[in-house]
């Protein structure tokens, strides 16, 4: 219970109980060594401390418990070397020693003595050293998760003899390859998951990659991999998530990709592919995400790519891309992200820009996009980020601007605009960054709302504006030459008055009920403006930055369900809190959440991005 939580060192008592067979102390708030009079309970099937604060190191009678199936002391302070004895326990089929301060090597006879082992995990220690070949012998083996310690070496020729491997996720090691790295994994026909990011391999993909029929992730993020992507990896007919950003590939996308039907997000950044934008992309029918960003591809974006109504998230930043934005893209009326910043696209804007009704993020900037901004882009009012900076837009910023209720960054430095900088973004509450700096804009800024707090180089190198000195900008000129036309204005209708003062009284009339009409009008408009809401993240894209809700990105778990780790397409790195909907009270405790957290602004709160909530799943990401 996450209120009757055990604290202090372990009972001794517990040890005492010989016909124990199951003992699950997780999730508690034990500290201490875990006793070695652990070894007493000889029958023991199932050893739990995990979520806890033990410390020292992992006694070495548990290899003392000949029954022992599940052994998990993950999430714990455990530190020193992994006892031999533990790698001795026949019956044993899962270890979990995730998240402690596990050092050293593991023996090299790790494999003669678990024959029914299925489940390693040791993510998050500082374990170093190569990986054992007799690992191999691990023949029921179908998960191997070693993420984030100091493995070195090569990955063993003898790892491909695990023919019922399931995953295989070595992220974060500095193991390396001396010629390819795929070439001893050709026979896992059983594999699903292949994580290898983060391990410096300098190595090629083979065409073996195409044996590998049965995965459905591939990650191989940041491992100087290089060469041509091998057309053989349109075999992979079950791969949903192709990720191989910052490597070395040269060469062009492979047609061949066209083939994997279940692709929904593929991710090839940061390498050196040129060429034309692949127009068999458009061949995919469970395309979600798209992402190119930073290679060196070149020509013109093919209008197919309009038709993909799939697609949520599209970066082409960063290559050559040239001629105008096709105008099929602003059909895609669920797209959420859209980069294509930092290319060579010319052109100007058309009013179906305003179609993107689910956009949050659009990035347009350096580019040589000219014209006017079109007024229809206030419509998007789930948009966040607005960057078309670094072009040669003219015109002013529309008024309707004020309408964008969710708009938080504003950036349209470098352009030809001209006008003034219109009083009704000072309604936009969220907006914490603005720039316009290097325009020809002119006026008084805007003094209220988000614009108390703008920095001076938000508004630099615009010879126009005025307003308060600490903008870095002259103040407005005064009014008193206004004053005093008015003045004279006001005598000339005392004179004419005298013979008309019927027509007075009635015009003064019209304009009194005028008033009152616009004023209803504008309470009208100002009722009508809907509360901001957070916007929320769909499911599938929480599955993709938590790689499916795996363990080994679990933060900590409670009462009211779980919290973990995950990556979203952004970059961003976030907590994401499922609330368990078994529970009772907890629609009301999501609700509730939901209601307090959003409406909280400080820098010691952790901010809530967003939210996903259907019929049998709620969560807040943070």
């Amino acid at each position: 219970m996450a209120n009757n939580k055990l604290t202090g060192p372990i009972p001794l008592s517990m040890f005492n109980i010989s016909s124990l067979e199951y003992l699950f102390m997780g999730d508690n708030m034990l500290e201490g060594p875990l006793p070695r009079e652990v070894g007493n309970l000889s029958v023991l099937v199932w050893l739990d401390f995990a979520y806890n604060n033990l410390t020292g190191i992992i006694p070495h009678e548990v290899g003392n418990l000949k029954e022992l199936e599940e052994l998990s002391l993950s999430y714990n302070n455990f530190n020193g070397s992994i006892h031999t004895g533990i790698f001795n326990i026949l019956s044993l089929v899962s270890i979990d020693l995730d998240r402690n301060h596990i050092s050293g090597n593991l023996p090299s006879t790790i494999g003669n003595g678990l024959p029914n082992v299925e489940e390693i995990f040791l993510n998050g220690n500082y374990v170093n050293g190569v990986l054992p070949a007799s690992i191999s012998n691990f023949s029921k083996l179908t998960i191997l998760s070693l993420v984030n310690n100091e493995f070195t070496g090569s990955i063993p020729e003898s790892l491909g003899n695990l023919r019922l491997l399931e995953v295989l996720n070595l992220y974060g090691n500095s193991f390396t390859s001396e010629s390819s790295v795929i070439t001893p994994l050709a026979n896992f026909k059983n594999l699903k998951r292949l994580i290898l990011s983060s391990n410096p391999l300098n190595a090629m993909l083979p065409e073996s990659i195409g044996n590998l029929s049965s995965l459905e992730t591939f990650v191989a993020v940041g491992c100087n991999l290089k060469g041509n992507i091998p057309s053989e990896i349109g075999n992979l007919g079950n791969v949903s998530t192709l990720a191989l950003d910052g490597n070395k590939f040269t060469g062009i996308v492979p047609t061949t990709i066209s083939s994997l039907k279940n692709l929904q997000r593929l991710s090839l950044g940061a390498n050196r592919l040129s060429g034309h934008f692949p127009t068999n992309l458009c061949e995919l029918p469970k395309f979600g995400m798209l992402i190119l960003s930073q290679n060196q591809m070149w020509g013109n974006i093919p209008s197919c790519l309009g038709n993909v109504i799939s697609l949520r998230e599209v970066y082409l930043d960063s290559n050559n891309f040239t001629s105008s934005i096709p105008s099929s893209i602003w059909n895609l009326k669920d797209i959420m992200t859209l980069n294509f910043s930092s290319n060579f696209f010319n052109g100007s804007l058309p009013l179906e820009v305003g179609n993107l009704k689910a956009t949050i993020f659009l990035d347009l900037s350096r580019n040589h996009i000219s014209g006017n901004i079109p007024s229809t882009l206030a419509g998007l009012q789930k948009l966040i980020q607005l960057s078309l900076a670094h072009n040669r837009i003219e015109g002013s910023i529309p008024e309707t601007f004020g309408k964008l209720i969710s708009l938080e960054a504003l950036d349209l430095s470098y352009n030809n605009m001209s006008g003034v900088i219109p009083k009704s973004l000072e309604k936009l509450k969220h907006l914490g960054s603005f720039n316009v700096s290097f325009n020809r804009l002119h006026g008084e800024i805007p003094n209220g709302g988000p614009f108390v707090h703008l920095p001076y180089q938000s508004f630099t190198s615009n010879e126009g504006l005025c307003g308060n000195p600490q903008k870095h900008v002259p103040a407005c000129p005064s009014n008193s030459k206004n004053h005093s036309n008015s003045k004279k204005k006001r005598l000339l209708w005392i004179v004419v008055a005298s013979s008309v003062i019927s027509v007075i009284g009635l015009a003064s009339a019209i304009i009194f009920v005028l008033m009152r009409r616009r004023r209803k009008t504008v309470n009208a408009e100002d009722e009508w403006l809907p509360e901001v809401a957070p916007q929320r993240i769909s499911y599938d894209e929480l599955q993709r930055a938590t790689l499916g809700f795996d363990r080994n990105n679990l933060l900590g778990s409670g009462s009211f369900g779980c919290v973990y780790k995950g990556t979203l397409a952004d970059g961003m790195i976030v907590a994401v809190k499922v609330f368990n909907v078994q529970m009772e009270g907890t629609f009301q405790t999501f609700d509730r959440k939901c209601e307090i957290l959003r409406n909280l602004r400080h820098r010691n709160l952790t901010k809530i991005i967003s939210s996903c909530c259907n019929f049998d799943f709620k969560a807040l990401i943070l």
